[in-house]
């Protein structure tokens, strides 16, 4: 049996596609949960709870910053591949 480790110039595989498309649900997951805790944070503010307001506001940063940990992680890795 031969090596079976892919070359750079190999097209992805499979495996790694299907990760890659895991990894764009989940940020889009992770965006979507943002979404509705600034539309209850908006809620609140308006309603005057401020505390609840500001619990739901960090909440949302936390959800975005989830999502751009996990593209950061991918970017940095497609760095490494792209040529010019």
């Amino acid at each position: 049996m031969g090596d079976q480790t892919p070359m750079a110039e190999d097209p992805p595989a499979a495996g790694s596609r299907e990760a890659a498309a895991r990894l764009f649900e989940e940020a889009a997951a992770e965006l979507d949960r943002a979404s509705g805790h600034c539309r209850r944070a908006a809620e609140r503010f308006r309603d005057g709870e401020v505390p609840g307001a500001t619990a739901h506001a960090w909440a949302a940063l936390g959800h975005l910053r989830e999502a751009e940990h996990g593209l950061e992680a991918q970017a940095r890795a497609h760095r490494l591949r792209a040529n010019l």
